[in-house]
């Protein structure tokens, strides 16, 4: 039976408009909506698949966030064993190196044969988690994965490359694998069905001892596009266009 540890984190929801805050070094998280990130949520897919092929047992971890509740308990309903929430000093956010190591310790103990995540998110300014769990475990990495099977201590994964190409091929376990998209779209689940694994199951809540950042990047500054010139538009006949574009030429010094 197969191990499976499916690590996840909420993102900003690019729907809403996203404001900067006062220090002008990230985002204001006051009024921020978070949404569990899109390729992590293919990540928990794939494993559930895993889990119903080969009785598996599947273990999401995810750190504390606003609806982070709701979302493991959505995943209880599709089918995860356990749900852990990491808990710390989380409400600035954390960069990922900081995520990483908090993710790695906390997947230890369950001795996975596998850790799925999402192969990118939208907020992965410092890199991606997987590749930096893969190398704090001492785990090999193999990312935009399309499909995974087990068979034995190996798995056969399918990668995805540019320009619609895809390759099969075999990795020892345990490994670290970042999902570009599960086998299956992400199911949906009845509000009813959550709702109900909200009396039945319950979140481990795990404090994390050390958030260390080292290694991530320091935003020193974000701020809006800033507006250029404008487009100027040219209108006449096509004698009078001609003339005006040789003006606007000879003035920018191409003539």
């Amino acid at each position: 039976m197969a191990k499976i540890v499916a690590i996840v984190k909420m993102v900003p929801d690019l729907v809403e408009e996203l404001e900067i805050n006062e220090a002008g070094t990230g985002l204001d998280r006051d009024w921020l909506r978070l949404i569990i990130n899109e390729f992590d949520n293919h990540a928990i897919e794939q494993a559930i698949l895993l889990k119903e092929r080969d009785a598996g047992e599947v273990t999401v971890i995810a750190p504390d966030a606003e609806g982070v509740e709701d979302m493991l308990f959505t995943t209880a309903a599709k089918g995860a064993d356990r749900m852990i929430k990491l808990a710390g000093d989380l409400e600035e956010g954390a960069n990922n190196h900081a995520l990483a190591r908090a993710f790695a310790e906390a997947a230890k103990p369950y001795q996975p044969d596998l850790i799925l995540t999402g192969v990118q998110a939208n907020d992965d300014l410092d890199g991606p988690v997987g590749p930096l769990v893969a190398e704090y475990l001492g785990m090999p990495y193999v990312g935009y994965i399309s499909g995974v099977t087990i068979e034995g201590n190996k798995a056969i994964v399918r990668k995805e490359y540019p320009g619609g190409l895809i390759g099969e091929m075999e990795v020892t376990l345990p490994a670290v694998l970042g999902i570009q998209a599960g086998e299956e779209p992400p199911r949906y689940v009845a509000i009813s069905k959550v709702r109900q694994m909200m009396k039945t199951a319950e979140i481990d809540e795990q404090e994390i001892s050390e958030l260390n950042p080292n290694g991530g990047v320091i935003a020193k500054r974000m701020y809006l596009p800033e507006a250029a010139k404008r487009a100027e538009m040219i209108e006449g006949d096509e004698e009078e266009i001609a003339a005006k574009l040789v003006a606007i030429f000879k003035k920018a010094g191409a003539l």
